[in-house]
């Protein structure tokens, strides 16, 4: 990619809605050159934006597949509205997703829908109980702390999960939020006609439904179009004491897209984004947090079929 291509993907994963003369701004670069190559990687799929709001139970699903059906089971699975994200893995299992589900259809979700799966078996499911990082947050090291600041206007939110299930969303902020899965960059103007109402209450509801934390806006793009085509699913142990501060040091590294505490045999999952294979050697084997953990199993992603919520481009239509 271009260097500023690059750019100004990374402004857009610090805030998706950002307007073009703000980036523009923060990295020092044309307005119009800004906002001619942000539109082209929108169009081209490059980039997608989209509005994500939290709710259910979160869960990490892996599974083994019947011989010749991985991909087969995978796109089922990414397929399914409540997959955040899904992968195609090396090693003990071949496929990983998060899921979401209500507290009340848990057990209904997995025993017949889940387990009915074509071509799944050996099915985990682990729910998440808390994230330390999610790909909102992730920044990749694109910016300096000073452009990252000056694009920052909301808090940087983690989100967690949380009960009551979800959000009591009045008509016109369920208008608004499924406006925006579609096309996060939807302007505040296009979301009053589409809501019918004043493009002032867009701009309130949208504002305060992100610094509640209810809808949170990503930039979704493939780690590999960023310089990191290596990517992994970490399977962490742990001592129960020390779940937290081995999250915590988890965060130093920009290669740690994703990493949540769980329940089930492992305490944590991390999901990393690397250059090179002795990259992800040295981060595994001789980073600080290697020395908190009691053993860790790595699967090498083979495919992203799903991210954020987002279908890889043969999944869609």
């Amino acid at each position: 990619m271009d260097p500023l291509d690059l750019r100004i993907i990374g402004a857009l994963q610090v805030d998706g809605r950002a307007s073009w003369r703000r980036i523009a701004e923060a990295l020092g670069a044309p307005e119009r050159t800004v906002a001619r190559r942000g539109v082209r990687l929108l169009e081209t799929g490059v980039v997608t934006v989209i509005a994500v709001t939290p709710y259910g139970v979160p869960m990490l699903v892996r599974a083994k597949c019947t011989a010749g059906l991985a991909r087969t089971a995978a796109t089922a699975l990414a397929r399914r509205a409540e997959a955040s994200f899904c992968y195609l893995l090396t090693g003990q299992a071949e496929v990983a997703a998060e899921v979401r589900c209500s507290r009340e259809r848990l057990a209904a979700y997995l025993s017949e829908d889940i387990a009915t799966t074509p071509g799944l078996h050996e099915i985990t499911a682990d729910p998440i109980t808390k994230y330390y990082r999610t790909v909102h947050e992730w920044q990749p090291g694109i910016l300096t702390a000073a452009e990252v600041a000056e694009l920052s206007e909301l808090p940087q939110l983690t989100p967690q999960p949380r009960h009551p299930d979800g959000h009591a969303f009045t008509p016109d902020e369920h208008a608004l939020v499924r406006a925006l899965r579609e096309d996060g960059r939807r302007t505040h103007e296009e979301l009053a006609r589409l809501v019918g109402v004043s493009e002032s209450t867009v701009r309130r509801r949208v504002e305060s439904l992100r610094r509640s934390g209810e809808m949170f806006i990503r930039a979704v793009v493939e780690p590999a179009v960023l310089g990191l085509p290596i990517e992994a699913l970490l399977w962490i142990r742990s001592r129960p004491s020390d779940v937290d501060e081995l999250g915590r040091e988890l965060l130093a590294s920009p290669y740690v897209r994703y990493a949540a505490a769980t329940m089930g045999e492992h305490q944590l999952m991390a999901d990393v984004t690397l250059p090179d294979f002795e990259t992800l050697h040295r981060f595994v084997a001789e980073s600080d947090w290697a020395l908190r953990a009691v053993s860790v199993h790595t699967g090498l992603v083979t495919k992203g079929l799903k991210r954020s919520g987002v279908p890889a481009p043969e999944l869609r239509g």
